[in-house]
């Protein structure tokens, strides 16, 4: 639509013969801002709803960069931490302390699951629900990370459209313009023109920046999930050797004497 207009500019100016210079001062900045004053009804309103969106993108980008660099920090920490300790009670203070970490929260949700067993201590008696709960843990944990991205893809799917809604409406009024003027002069359809490119660029302003954001962020979403799903397997390794240590202890460990090493005394 951009090139339409373009070309429509251009095949007036050759039919007028000349083409006007532009006046002192409408160069660079000043310019624009002229233009944007000059615009009509419906391109300012076109224009409001996109910065509202704009600033709303903006919103998400930069909360969610935040979150997912504390989610990143902690997670490193949380892993090293796991993989030194020895009980799982070590843990679970550090648990708490890296609340922005998607690992320490399947940790928190498994370990209820597995306290909520054993107490605490010993070996879980079913790995089972362990399982199930790692399984709800890490989809939360995933849910939470995508919360308001959809807002973000909206965002970056309508706002060109909403910019083509103005830069419609320009051309409009730009032929209304020609018809009331009743000459084909750059003066008569200047302010619609200059309509229809100011939404169309606020459009792509507005939908580029959160195309990249959404796009990037999918991205580090997966490798979180990625990241979930084999800490949650290592969480449930650890719980399975806590079970099976014993047994294999039970067996190696020599007999009591009384039982293996001599015959106890019978009566009679």
């Amino acid at each position: 639509m951009p090139i339409l207009t373009a070309v429509f500019v251009y095949l007036l100016q050759a039919d007028s013969g000349a083409v006007p210079a532009a006046p002192g001062g409408m160069t660079g900045f000043s310019g624009l801002a002229n233009l944007v004053g000059n615009i009509g009804a419906i391109a300012v309103f076109v224009l409001v709803i996109l910065l509202l969106a704009s600033v709303y993108s903006w919103t998400i980008i930069l909360g969610k960069i935040s979150t997912f660099s504390k989610a990143t920090k902690d997670s490193r920490k949380f892993v090293r931490a796991f993989r030194k300790a020895t009980k799982l009670q070590e843990i679970v203070t550090l648990a708490s302390e890296c609340a922005a970490s998607p690992l320490a929260q399947v940790f928190e949700d498994v370990y209820e699951t597995y306290r909520r067993q054993t107490g605490g201590a010993g070996a879980p008696r079913n790995l089972t629900p362990l399982e199930r709960s790692a399984q709800t843990a890490a989809s939360e944990a995933v849910t939470s990370l995508e919360r308001r991205l959809t807002w973000l893809a909206t965002i970056a799917a309508t706002s060109p459209f909403v910019g083509l809604f103005g830069t419609v409406m320009g051309v409009v009024d730009a032929f209304h313009g020609l018809g009331t003027a009743g000459a084909a002069t750059l003066r008569a359809v200047a302010p619609g023109i200059s309509e229809a490119l100011i939404t169309t660029a606020a459009g792509l302003f507005v939908a580029v920046p959160a195309v990249v954001a959404y796009n990037q962020f999918a991205a580090r979403i997966r490798v979180f999930a990625a990241a979930i799903d084999d800490f949650s397997r290592e969480l449930l390794n650890s719980l399975e050797e806590i079970q099976i240590r014993p047994s294999a202890a039970a067996a190696a460990a020599p007999r009591p004497l009384s039982e293996a090493g001599r015959e106890l005394p019978t009566r009679g």
